[in-house]
């Protein structure tokens, strides 16, 4: 059964860290039917969110090599050696903060399906209206970010310490509103990703590592693995789709979910 769990949860988590629909609340609604919400499920969830983040390591290696500050990489303009590396810590440093002061708070009193719901419907509404609202874009690649707009994404990222919200969501329409085209907004979301979630994974099992023994680890690694190959698929589907198709059909997914988790929980 906790493989079943394991497969299940990897699954949810693969499918859904890089959609706008906010993976860590729906690991929470699903942990909740699967009956799987103690401490060590907390932590399983943050361990394969990193699984889903490698995927973004392995599809985008060849970018992640020119991050390296060699003499050569340094030469180059944009996203680049120092550069790649100045503009991701601009980006995460916001992120870092906030997790740093709440996390404590975050786990111990947002983690369940009623705030979920909240940030499912609001996100929402959000990826509705800014489809209607969004500014012409004027930054068409990543070698093209700015400091400003690297710092803008960042503060927008704060947002997903809600689960429900989504650090997918938040970061695609903070960069979008920043005049990041859709392509180049999907992208720098995913590179932004990782340095957060690395650090979130390390803080985490810094905290909790007295919860977990070495019979946790082939139910981490079936989640981990599970996750890692799920994301490889959603990555890839995802930056297709969404160069030609809007991100409102998510938005309508995010309220019709949070209205059945209102409903079953009033219930």
């Amino acid at each position: 059964m906790n493989i079943i769990i394991a497969i299940i949860q990897g699954i949810v988590e693969g499918i859904t860290e890089f959609l706008p629909i906010s993976s860590t609340g729906h690991l929470i609604l699903s942990g909740h039917i699967l009956g799987f919400t103690d401490e060590t499920a907390k932590t399983f969830e943050i361990v394969i969110q990193l699984a889903a983040i490698l995927a973004i390591v392995t599809l985008y290696f060849k970018r992640f090599v020119r991050f390296i500050p060699t003499s050569e990489n340094n030469k180059k303009s944009g996203f680049n050696g120092w550069n790649a590396l100045k503009t991701l810590l601009v980006t995460t440093l916001p992120a870092v903060i906030v997790g740093v002061l709440l996390h404590d708070f975050i786990k111990e009193t947002l983690f369940n399906p009623a705030t979920v719901a909240a940030g499912l419907f609001i996100g929402g509404i959000v990826l509705i209206v800014f489809e209607k609202f969004v500014p012409k874009s004027e930054t068409s690649s990543l070698d093209a970010i700015t400091t400003k707009q690297a710092l803008g994404v960042g503060l927008a990222q704060t947002l997903s310490i809600w689960p429900g919200v989504s650090r997918a969501a938040s970061t695609i329409v903070g960069g979008s509103f920043l005049k990041l085209d859709r392509k180049t907004a999907v992208e720098y979301s995913f590179f932004a990703a990782v340095p957060v979630m690395f650090g979130a994974t390390i803080l985490d099992l810094a905290k909790s590592s007295g919860n977990l023994s070495t019979s946790d680890i082939p139910f981490f690694a079936v989640g981990m693995i599970t996750s890692y190959l799920t994301a490889m698929f959603a990555i890839t589907y995802f930056l297709k789709y969404v160069q030609n198709h809007s991100l409102a059909i998510f938005g309508y997914y995010r309220i019709a979910l949070a209205a059945i988790v209102v409903l079953i929980l009033a219930l």
